[in-house]
């Protein structure tokens, strides 16, 4: 599932609003990339993860950010295994984007 807002719209950085929201950053040592997820428990899953994106509206050069998440049920079966057992769409990951929405700063400032 994927939100994007306008950068103006965060209080802080995306780091910082979603640390504000509950997500924890986490670092994938094999490919040096940076997510974010958040437990529904003291357990590492079910977890909401979540990648990051920012850049720009091609034609208004609008600063953007792209929240591009999905819900981890389980960790992956087999070592080596890089695949998990994942939803990308469905009513917990709605219910996600709506509470983040209302962290939102309003559109027009």
């Amino acid at each position: 599932m994927k939100l994007v807002v306008k950068k103006k719209q965060l209080k802080d950085n995306p780091e910082m609003f979603l640390r504000h929201a509950g997500y924890g950053q986490i670092m994938d040592r094999q490919s040096d990339q940076v997510s974010y997820v958040k437990r529904y428990s003291r357990d590492h899953y079910p977890r909401i993860h979540m990648y990051v994106k920012e850049g720009q509206h091609k034609e208004t050069r609008e600063d953007l950010v792209m929240f591009d998440f999905h819900l981890d049920q389980k960790k992956p079966g087999y070592e080596g295994q890089n695949r998990h057992n994942a939803e990308y769409e469905g009513e917990h990951l709605e219910e996600e984007k709506r509470r983040l929405k209302s962290l939102l700063l309003p559109d027009f400032i």
